[in-house]
């Protein structure tokens, strides 16, 4: 009977102790899921800059193609932002760009990823875009498909300007929207000019070596 006392006394005891273990068991348990929770809303919170990051994205629609113009003895032309010349393609009807595979790989479509703007003599109401085929957006100007030319050295050359590459010819843009069919190889782009001092100038750190990149 002692016996069976003592291990009923025992059995108390580590009831309390497993009492005891338990609660704090519990306690450290609601304490890790308090943890886990304050964590888990600390990982939410980027999920508000990722918000932002979409509509700065809508913000960047402003990013697309411009198209302005540059004089030269031949008169004005479009150009886009940089300068760099613009064509129309004889061959093309209406709105529809008749340039795919070789002739686009020597004649690159202009092309844009947000509504593109005008600048310069250039009218807005006679920018628009078609589809083409890859689902890239080509700018046209006054119904014209525009292209760049792949022998331009960049800003201010127009070496494409009278070619009859692919069968038909191909001329600078007027800001009317009707073909320039003066000879011009070059010409003045406008902005470059300020553009090309600046960047020179911030390049390099020391001043000696600035001046060695305009002798």
């Amino acid at each position: 009977m002692m016996g069976k006392s003592k291990f009923s006394r025992m059995s108390g005891r580590a009831k309390m102790a497993v009492g005891v273990g338990g609660g704090l068991g519990a306690a450290l348990l609601v304490a890790a899921c308090s943890s886990a929770a304050s964590s888990g809303t600390g990982a939410a919170a980027p999920a508000s800059p990722a918000g932002g990051s979409s509509s700065s994205a809508g913000a960047s629609s402003s990013g697309g193609t411009v198209i302005t113009t540059a004089s030269s003895s031949a008169g004005t032309f479009l150009t886009n932002g940089s300068g760099r010349a613009v064509y129309l393609w004889a061959k093309d009807t209406g709105d529809m760009s008749n340039c795919t595979g070789a002739c686009a790989g020597a004649w690159p479509p202009v092309t844009t990823t947000a509504a593109a703007t005008a600048t310069g003599s250039a009218k807005a109401s006679d920018i628009g875009t078609i589809t083409r085929s890859d689902g890239t957006k080509q700018v046209t100007y006054d119904g014209h498909p525009l292209y760049y030319f792949s022998g331009d050295s960049g800003a201010g050359t127009a070496t494409g300007q009278g070619s009859d590459g692919f069968g038909a010819k191909w001329w600078l843009v007027a800001p009317a929207g009707t073909d320039v069919t003066a000879a011009v190889s070059s010409f003045t782009a406008a902005g470059a000019a300020p553009a090309a001092p600046a960047a020179a100038s911030s390049a390099p750190p020391a001043g000696t070596s600035a001046g060695g990149s305009w002798s």
